[in-house]
């Protein structure tokens, strides 16, 4: 279980994070603060593994409250002012969410905390897409391989393919690293369904798929032929 508390002076973005949260059985929160003190109080009191901080905050704002604490829980940033998204990376936060937040979104910062975190110890096994206006959950195993299209990508599995809004970075970032690896600029493969290796090109099935060139030192696959 993931024990996490939202730090935010707006009730209204306390409450939706709630029931973003809430729609995660894997997640538990641990309580919402509606200032640092109180987040001070109970990181001190519980043990919390992420924090959904705003930045600005009265009294106490939410980089300087990350900054004081000696050692802290992850924590991803929700805040309405685009203009510290530098900042954000600095200080390496798992995510920078805009208000106000779309479950998408946040589905895909819990993602990202996910891989950073907790991969190593328990690998999520599916992740969830928005495909024609709906979540669906695609199991990583069943996924073959995918395919960018400008601001698109197309992800292929055995039984049908899924058009979702999403750039190629993002997918990789989504997916984890052990399992898919980019062998063009367009496409993205599962590894275990691989079926043949040729000097320019990988099967999975009977779909034949370009090697990029700038791709083949750091495949490793590649490597093996």
């Amino acid at each position: 279980m993931i024990r996490c508390i939202v730090v935010d002076d707006e009730p209204l973005s306390r409450e939706l994070l709630k029931d973003h949260i809430s729609r995660q059985p894997e997640f538990h929160l641990v309580k919402l603060c509606s200032n640092a003190l109180e987040a001070f109080d109970i990181i001190h009191k519980e043990v919390i593994d992420l924090i959904f901080l705003d930045i600005q905050m009265p009294s106490m704002s939410g980089v300087k409250f990350i900054t004081c604490l000696k050692n802290p829980p992850a924590f991803i940033f929700v805040t309405a002012f685009s203009e510290h998204a530098v900042l954000s990376y600095e200080l390496n936060a798992v995510d920078y969410l805009l208000k106000p937040v779309t479950y998408e979104r946040f589905c895909i910062g819990i993602s990202k905390f996910l891989k950073q975190h907790i991969e190593q110890e328990t690998p999520p096994l599916y992740t969830y897409f928005r495909v024609n206006g709906k979540l669906i959950k695609l199991m990583h195993q069943d996924i073959l391989f995918a395919e960018s299209m400008k601001n698109y990508m197309i992800i292929r599995t055995a039984e049908a393919k899924h058009i979702t809004h999403m750039t190629m970075k993002h997918l990789e970032e989504l997916l984890p690293d052990k399992e898919f690896k980019r062998i063009h600029r367009s496409f993205i493969i599962n590894i275990s369904h691989v079926t043949s290796i040729g000097r320019n090109e990988i099967e999975i099935g009977k779909t034949k798929l370009p090697i990029g060139e700038s791709y083949k030192s750091s495949l490793p696959l590649w490597k093996k032929k």
